[in-house]
C-alpha cells in the first residue's frame, strides 16, 4: 500500500491558501485511476504555484513524477 504525506508550511501563505492548495494535490492523488506507486512512502511539498496554475496540467506533472518514481 502506498501512503502519502503533505507538508504545507506557513511561508506558503495563509490558512485559507494552504487548505486550498491541500485539497488540489489531494484530489489529484485521489481522481488517478490506478496505483502509480506500489508500497511506497513519499511526502509531497508543493510550492505556492500550485495555487495559479491550470489542474490538469498539475495533475499530468504529478503523475510524470510519480511514474518516474516508480521505475
Amino acid at each position: 500500500m502506498t501512503r502519502f504525506g503533505l507538508t504545507t508550511p506557513k511561508r506558503l501563505g495563509k490558512a485559507h491558501e494552504r487548505n486550498r492548495i491541500r485539497r488540489r494535490v489531494r484530489e489529484m492523488l485521489r481522481s488517478e485511476e490506478g496505483p502509480l506507486v506500489r508500497g511506497a512512502d513519499i511526502v509531497i511539498n508543493p510550492r505556492r504555484s500550485v495555487l495559479e496554475r491550470d489542474f490538469r496540467e498539475l495533475r499530468m506533472e504529478l503523475r510524470a513524477l510519480l511514474r518516474g518514481a516508480a521505475s
